[in-house]
């Protein structure tokens, strides 16, 4: 398992934190999403087998918001 922080741009309430956090967590071979929203940040572990940055990267932006 691999653990990254990602930087998110343009979350700005507590349901920005919750899409974020389910489309990481929809990402095939992710195990655990956490978001911060006061940070920023996301911190994803997952299965560097089955996901990636550029996988995880995508999903983010495909909810709407940007990877910092």
């Amino acid at each position: 398992m691999a653990k990254v922080e990602i930087a998110v741009g343009g979350m700005s309430c507590g349901m920005c934190q919750s899409a974020v956090q389910e489309a990481l967590s929809g990402v095939d071979g992710v195990a655990e999403a956490a978001v911060d929203l006061e940070g920023g940040r996301a911190t994803v572990i997952f299965d560097e087998g089955r996901a990636n940055l550029d996988a995880l990267r995508a999903a983010v932006e495909d909810a709407g918001f940007g990877v910092e």
